[in-house]
């Protein structure tokens, strides 16, 4: 069996920045061992895969080691292999997946993703996820099936060093960190190492849930954001009612080929 695999570097139009995920176009849907054996082997935070049905597309992504319910780098990446790549003509992409349906379109050089927003509630968090953050409490948590943590400066996001193997027994399917930014309206870090990522270069997903808090807490609708991990990235994030659309580029760095039996 042969397969095309495309590599994308997802939040930024630099190679070798921002987040960088596989994009999978298939015919007809693969196992689900198959799917969850490729992207372990890609190694990287998110594998996409999708298959037409009709006029849109069913979009699935996986963790080296799961399969995760939304992933909005991975979205990116795979709008962009669409519209670049496979010469995908129409204004908007609409993507079937387990989060509902998603939509793509483009703008320039920028594509605008159109996600639910998550509003999270307010939360006690456990005594271990401050203890592997290595922060005292902080009166601001908030949980979802992420838990997010809100510090008072971008000096203090950049400079955790979380005890990864502690974190991960921190019941969630991850852990945002943000607050706000020197140069843009807020920042964040990405944890999660519960879905076999230990820190996510630039995750959109997280975004669905620190955008209305920040829209809320600056009382704008539209954002600039920063995702402050080592390779880094930008995105643009804006309240639309009860969703939220995030905007960013992508750049492909690799086309190739998986073949197997």
């Amino acid at each position: 069996m042969s397969l095309s695999i495309y590599q994308v570097d997802a939040f930024t139009s630099e190679l070798f920045t921002g987040n960088p995920a596989a994009v999978v176009p298939l015919e007809e849907w693969l196992t689900d061992e198959q799917m969850q054996d490729i992207a372990a082997e890609n190694n990287l935070s998110e594998t996409a895969f999708f298959v037409k049905e009709g006029n849109s597309y069913r979009l699935r992504w996986f963790t080296p080691t799961v399969e995760v319910d939304l992933c909005g780098h991975a979205t990116l990446a795979t709008a962009h292999v669409l519209f670049e790549e496979l010469d995908y003509s129409e204004d908007e992409i609409v993507f079937k997946t387990r989060s509902g349906l998603l939509t793509v379109g483009k703008k320039g050089g920028r594509l605008l993703m159109n996600f639910p927003a998550d509003h999270m509630e307010k939360a006690e968090a456990p005594d271990v996820l401050f203890k592997a953050l290595g922060i005292l409490k902080t009166p601001e948590v908030f949980k979802s099936d992420d838990y997010m943590v809100v510090l008072n400066s971008e000096e203090e996001v950049a400079a955790l060093n979380p005890d990864i193997k502690m974190l991960s027994e921190v019941e969630a399917r991850g852990i945002i960190v943000t607050a706000p930014g020197d140069e843009v309206d807020f920042v964040s870090r990405f944890f999660a190492p519960q879905s076999g990522v230990d820190e996510d270069p630039v995750t959109g997903s997280a975004h669905t849930k620190s955008t209305p808090y920040w829209s809320k807490k600056l009382g704008k609708d539209e954002l600039k954001a920063r995702q402050i991990s080592k390779r880094g990235g930008d995105l643009i994030c804006t309240m639309k009612g009860d969703r939220v659309e995030i905007s960013g580029e992508a750049v492909t760095y690799l086309k190739g080929e998986i073949t197997f039996a």
